[in-house]
């Protein structure tokens, strides 16, 4: 058993669970019969919790009686106006999309709870504060992007929609109880009553014309855009000499082919597209390398009506076993090409007409020389030039100079390397040696050298000096030790 409610955010289907309530399914779906929800709005949305409906006026009409049961609503009977309501302990509010009855206590009886028309609907999951409050009857099992609608809307302090949102129609799928005594179903849905239409708010086509009108505008702003942002770019391929110019479109006499086989050569594609009239080119675009196809192809046809016609007739033709795909061309890279072709070989003509430098005739383009002159004949051998100037060879060895030859004596004595050989050298030699070296590098250099070295002699004598006076020391101290060991021998013995 499912009532299908048409809203004006979508359509939302209820399965009811008979089984379960029977009774307030009953006067669910007699209500729905008799059209007695229609233009009922919707209303106290609590985002992600629930909202409610079912008051044919509303809680803004100050004519509402909150609604009525099937059974008062057929017999004017005030005390049948609403009827005690069924709480089944396996139902709880555990899923989104569970619909409940509104219910309120009895006056005299605060444990017994009473229905009437009203009836809630959950947006969320969990919300276990509605079990004991809300009598559980169905749930919802196709609209949910309805319920998400009506969770997003913008509500007033009250969880009134700014915008209404009302059951629109209401239609039985499945009726399995009979109807009650006195019961008439309308032939057609009844037009909104003046009361009802007294609680609009903002009406739905007002707001559906707003919502057109600037999704329009943002289409419109957005297409606007995009044209800026190509012709940008346009412009800086034409700087940068990509394309001819800015304005540069396709041409519309060429076919693009996709999905080819790897097999299908250019010959079979000109055989079987040349029947739509003059070919002018056909190439199977291949790999630069390999020469393997990439498996599409340009084919550009003598005019432009015979283009039209492969296009409409040869898209998803069977070809070597291949569907292929056939639209036309959005490449420009051909008439680029054709373009700077075209240019650089002016450019050329009239530079080589001119006898100018450069490139293409022009002095500006000439090849960049970062780090020598061309004007400068060089050597053809393959020695280099002096880098550095004389004088910054101060103190250097020169080409010329010959490096201090190497002792080549074999080693002297076991263990002893050639370090030591060499400082077994005559000191006096070494001396004269660094002497003529320092006045090679310059007179400056030599006397502050010959004072370091000076400086370093006077340290190291004053140092053997100190050494000597310390061993001197320690000699007598231990000469005066061993004289009085002595005399204390001696004045022992005498004792004896």
């Amino acid at each position: 058993m499912s009532v299908l409610l048409e809203t004006s955010a979508g359509d939302i289907v209820i399965d009811l669970l008979v089984d379960y309530a029977p009774k307030m399914c009953e006067n669910f779906l007699k209500l729905c019969k008799v059209k007695y929800y229609n233009f009922s709005p919707i209303h106290s949305i609590q985002k992600s919790f629930s909202f409610q409906t079912g008051d044919p006026l509303g809680p803004l009409s100050s004519e509402s009686d909150g609604g009525q049961s099937i059974w008062g609503l057929l017999s004017g009977d005030p005390s049948e106006k609403t009827f005690p309501a069924l709480f089944h302990p396996k139902l709880k509010h555990l899923e989104r999309g569970t619909v409940s009855m509104a219910t309120v206590p009895h006056p005299s009886d605060p444990d017994t709870r009473l229905a009437g028309s009203q009836f809630i609907v959950t947006l969320g999951d969990n919300t276990d504060y509605l079990d004991g409050k809300a009598a559980i009857f169905g749930k919802v099992v196709e609209g949910f992007d309805v319920l998400e609608k009506i969770n997003d809307a913008i509500v007033d302090e009250r969880g009134h929609p700014l915008v209404d949102i009302r059951i629109k129609h209401t239609v039985i799928l499945d009726d399995p109880y009979p109807d009650p005594a006195g019961m008439r179903e309308p032939s057609a849905s009844p037009p909104p009553s003046k009361a009802q239409l007294a609680t609009v708010r903002i009406a739905e086509g007002e707001e559906l014309l707003d919502v057109e009108a600037s999704e329009e505008a943002a289409a419109e702003a957005e297409r606007r855009r995009r044209e800026r942002e190509a012709a940008a770019q346009a412009l800086t391929l034409e700087m940068m000499g990509d394309l001819p110019f800015a304005e540069v479109k396709p041409p519309e006499n060429v076919l693009f082919v996709c999905k080819l086989n790897p097999v299908t050569t250019d010959e079979d594609l000109e055989l079987i597209f040349s029947r739509f009239g003059k070919i002018l080119s056909c190439e199977v675009i291949r790999d630069q390398k390999t020469g393997d196809s990439l498996q599409y192809a340009f084919i550009e046809f003598e005019d432009k009506k015979s283009c039209e016609e492969a296009y409409s007739k040869m898209d998803s033709v069977l070809i070597d076993d291949r569907r292929i795909h056939v639209d036309f061309s959005q490449s420009v890279s051909k008439l680029s090409d054709v373009w700077r072709s075209e240019t650089n070989s002016k450019r050329k003509s009239a530079a080589r007409r001119g006898g100018g430098g450069g490139w293409g005739g022009v002095d500006e383009l000439e090849k960049w020389r970062k780090y020598r002159d061309e004007d400068v004949e060089w050597r053809n051998d393959d020695s280099y030039q002096m880098v550095h100037g004389v004088e910054d060879l101060k103190g250097r060895r020169l080409d010329g100079d010959k490096p201090p030859a190497r002792d080549s004596r074999p080693d002297v004595g076991g263990g002893r390397d050639r370090s030591m050989s060499r400082r077994s050298r005559s000191p006096r030699r070494d001396r004269d040696r660094r002497d003529d070296r320092d006045n090679r590098r310059g007179p400056r250099d030599a006397d502050r050298r010959r004072d370091d070295r000076d400086s370093d002699r006077r340290d190291r004598r004053g140092d053997r000096s100190r050494d000597r006076y310390r061993d001197r020391d320690y000699n007598d101290r231990d000469h005066r030790r061993g004289r009085d060991r002595d005399n204390r021998g001696r004045d022992d013995y005498r004792r004896r």
